[in-house]
Protein backbone atom coordinates (compact mmCIF):
# COMPACT_ATOMS: atom_id res chain seq x y z
CA UNK A 1 0.00 0.00 0.00
CA UNK A 2 1.45 3.28 -1.36
CA UNK A 3 2.12 5.73 1.87
CA UNK A 4 2.06 9.67 0.95
CA UNK A 5 3.71 12.38 2.78
CA UNK A 6 1.77 15.44 4.56
CA UNK A 7 2.98 18.82 3.97
CA UNK A 8 1.81 21.77 6.12
CA UNK A 9 0.36 25.17 4.02
CA UNK A 10 4.24 26.39 3.37
CA UNK A 11 4.99 22.85 1.94
CA UNK A 12 7.16 21.50 4.82
CA UNK A 13 7.27 17.95 5.53
CA UNK A 14 5.31 17.38 8.46
CA UNK A 15 7.29 13.65 9.11
CA UNK A 16 3.60 12.56 8.92
CA UNK A 17 2.42 10.19 6.07
CA UNK A 18 -0.82 8.50 5.32
CA UNK A 19 -1.65 5.70 3.54
CA UNK A 20 -3.23 6.34 -0.59
CA UNK A 21 -7.38 6.54 0.11
CA UNK A 22 -6.84 7.56 3.35
CA UNK A 23 -8.37 11.40 3.89
CA UNK A 24 -5.98 14.07 4.50
CA UNK A 25 -5.72 14.88 7.36
CA UNK A 26 -7.07 19.00 8.00
CA UNK A 27 -4.40 21.53 7.59
CA UNK A 28 -2.45 19.14 5.55
CA UNK A 29 -1.50 18.80 1.96
CA UNK A 30 -0.14 16.10 -0.35
CA UNK A 31 1.73 16.84 -3.56
CA UNK A 32 0.06 15.78 -7.05
CA UNK A 33 2.45 15.62 -10.19
CA UNK A 34 1.47 15.76 -13.63
CA UNK A 35 3.71 15.42 -16.83
CA UNK A 36 2.92 16.33 -20.22
CA UNK A 37 4.87 14.87 -23.15
CA UNK A 38 5.49 16.30 -26.38
CA UNK A 39 6.75 15.06 -29.38
CA UNK A 40 9.00 16.97 -32.12
CA UNK A 41 5.60 17.45 -34.44
CA UNK A 42 3.86 19.17 -31.40
CA UNK A 43 1.90 16.71 -30.51
CA UNK A 44 1.02 15.85 -26.83
CA UNK A 45 1.21 12.25 -25.61
CA UNK A 46 -2.25 11.60 -24.13
CA UNK A 47 -4.02 8.56 -22.24
CA UNK A 48 -7.33 6.95 -22.50
CA UNK A 49 -7.71 6.13 -18.64
CA UNK A 50 -8.82 3.09 -17.86
CA UNK A 51 -12.59 2.25 -17.19
CA UNK A 52 -11.71 1.10 -14.01
CA UNK A 53 -10.62 5.10 -13.44
CA UNK A 54 -13.56 6.69 -15.24
CA UNK A 55 -12.19 6.02 -19.08
CA UNK A 56 -11.71 9.57 -19.70
CA UNK A 57 -8.68 11.15 -21.32
CA UNK A 58 -5.72 12.95 -19.46
CA UNK A 59 -2.21 13.39 -19.35
CA UNK A 60 0.24 11.35 -17.06
CA UNK A 61 0.52 12.39 -13.31
CA UNK A 62 -0.55 11.01 -9.34
CA UNK A 63 0.39 11.69 -6.24
CA UNK A 64 4.33 11.73 -4.84
CA UNK A 65 4.93 8.89 -2.73
CA UNK A 66 6.40 9.24 0.54
CA UNK A 67 9.95 9.89 0.13
CA UNK A 68 9.55 11.69 -3.60
CA UNK A 69 9.56 15.08 -4.51
CA UNK A 70 7.16 16.56 -6.89
CA UNK A 71 9.74 16.17 -9.62
CA UNK A 72 11.00 12.27 -8.59
CA UNK A 73 7.02 11.71 -8.13
CA UNK A 74 7.02 12.60 -11.48
CA UNK A 75 8.82 10.37 -13.44
CA UNK A 76 7.81 7.69 -11.16
CA UNK A 77 4.88 8.01 -12.32
CA UNK A 78 5.11 8.26 -15.72
CA UNK A 79 7.89 5.20 -15.09
CA UNK A 80 4.36 3.00 -13.67
CA UNK A 81 1.58 4.24 -16.10
CA UNK A 82 3.19 4.41 -19.56
CA UNK A 83 6.79 2.70 -19.20
CA UNK A 84 9.09 5.51 -20.33
CA UNK A 85 11.54 6.28 -18.24
CA UNK A 86 12.46 9.85 -18.01
CA UNK A 87 15.59 11.44 -16.51
CA UNK A 88 15.61 14.98 -14.46
CA UNK A 89 16.97 16.42 -17.02
CA UNK A 90 14.59 16.00 -19.68
CA UNK A 91 12.51 17.54 -17.11
CA UNK A 92 11.35 20.88 -16.93
CA UNK A 93 9.32 22.54 -13.95
CA UNK A 94 6.30 24.70 -15.56
CA UNK A 95 4.14 25.63 -12.68
CA UNK A 96 2.78 25.20 -8.96
CA UNK A 97 -0.09 25.85 -7.07
CA UNK A 98 -1.79 25.54 -3.60
CA UNK A 99 -5.19 24.23 -3.24
CA UNK A 100 -6.61 24.30 -0.18
CA UNK A 101 -9.97 22.98 -1.31
CA UNK A 102 -8.47 19.39 -2.46
CA UNK A 103 -5.11 19.87 -0.06
CA UNK A 104 -2.77 19.46 -2.37
CA UNK A 105 0.14 21.10 -3.52
CA UNK A 106 -0.08 20.57 -7.42
CA UNK A 107 3.19 20.29 -10.00
CA UNK A 108 3.34 20.76 -13.51
CA UNK A 109 6.01 19.22 -15.74
CA UNK A 110 6.73 19.36 -19.38
CA UNK A 111 9.73 16.83 -21.05
CA UNK A 112 9.88 17.09 -25.49
CA UNK A 113 10.26 13.00 -26.06
CA UNK A 114 9.50 11.67 -29.59
CA UNK A 115 8.11 8.18 -28.35
CA UNK A 116 7.05 5.25 -30.44
CA UNK A 117 3.90 4.76 -28.44
CA UNK A 118 3.68 0.94 -29.83
CA UNK A 119 6.40 -0.04 -27.56
CA UNK A 120 5.36 1.84 -24.50
CA UNK A 121 4.40 -0.44 -21.42
CA UNK A 122 0.85 0.41 -19.68
CA UNK A 123 -0.11 0.00 -16.21
CA UNK A 124 -3.16 -1.85 -17.22
CA UNK A 125 -5.45 -0.65 -14.11
CA UNK A 126 -4.57 2.82 -14.59
CA UNK A 127 -4.25 3.18 -18.73
CA UNK A 128 -6.11 1.24 -21.54
CA UNK A 129 -4.07 3.02 -23.93
CA UNK A 130 -1.85 5.98 -25.43
CA UNK A 131 -2.13 8.78 -28.28
CA UNK A 132 0.14 11.55 -29.79
CA UNK A 133 -2.98 14.38 -30.15
CA UNK A 134 -2.63 17.31 -31.48
CA UNK A 135 -4.53 20.92 -29.99
CA UNK A 136 -8.08 19.90 -32.50
CA UNK A 137 -7.75 16.26 -31.49
CA UNK A 138 -7.97 17.19 -27.64
CA UNK A 139 -10.59 20.22 -28.33
CA UNK A 140 -12.61 17.91 -29.78
CA UNK A 141 -12.74 15.54 -26.84
CA UNK A 142 -12.89 18.32 -24.41
CA UNK A 143 -16.52 19.28 -26.31
CA UNK A 144 -17.52 15.57 -25.92
CA UNK A 145 -16.80 15.71 -22.17
CA UNK A 146 -14.18 12.73 -22.57
CA UNK A 147 -11.05 14.65 -21.13
CA UNK A 148 -10.13 15.40 -17.50
CA UNK A 149 -11.08 19.24 -17.24
CA UNK A 150 -8.54 19.60 -15.27
CA UNK A 151 -6.12 17.95 -17.26
CA UNK A 152 -7.15 19.92 -19.98
CA UNK A 153 -6.59 23.27 -18.10
CA UNK A 154 -3.07 22.46 -17.64
CA UNK A 155 -2.39 21.10 -21.58
CA UNK A 156 -3.90 24.74 -22.08
CA UNK A 157 -0.98 26.31 -19.71
CA UNK A 158 1.28 24.18 -20.99
CA UNK A 159 0.78 25.96 -24.47
CA UNK A 160 0.83 29.45 -23.20
CA UNK A 161 3.63 28.84 -21.02
CA UNK A 162 5.60 27.38 -24.16
CA UNK A 163 4.92 30.35 -26.27
CA UNK A 164 7.02 32.52 -23.26
CA UNK A 165 9.77 30.50 -22.68
CA UNK A 166 12.11 29.60 -25.58
CA UNK A 167 14.65 27.85 -22.80
CA UNK A 168 12.67 24.50 -22.47
CA UNK A 169 14.03 21.59 -24.04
Amino acid sequence: MEKRDLYDKNKVRTGKTIFKGEKIPDGNYIIVVLTMIQNSKGEFLIQKRSKLKDGLYGATGGHAKAGETGLEGAISEVREEIGVDLKKDEMNFLYESREDDKQVFFELYYAKKDLDISKLKLQEEEVESVEWMDMDKIDSLVKEGNFLINHVEEIYRTVDILKERSDLK
